[in-house]
């Protein structure tokens, strides 16, 4: 179960670029009304390695489609 289960990313079809999906989660997180606090954390988490990394942190916070 996702951190943010209420939360759905469409990732699939997307340009695949870090960046770009770092900014479709973020953008999500703050159209839920997620904390900057929160948003700054997930951010960290998901720049902190590899971008395997960064598709395995974006599952474990919300539904990925």
């Amino acid at each position: 179960m996702p951190k943010y289960p209420d939360i759905t990313v469409e990732l699939i079809g997307q340009d695949s670029n870090a960046f770009n999906i770092l900014g479709i989660c973020r953008r999500a997180m703050k159209h839920a009304g997620l904390s900057e606090t929160e948003i700054n954390e997930f951010t960290k988490e998901a720049m902190s390695a590899d971008y395997n990394h960064l598709l395995a942190t974006c599952t474990e916070y919300f539904n990925v489609e």
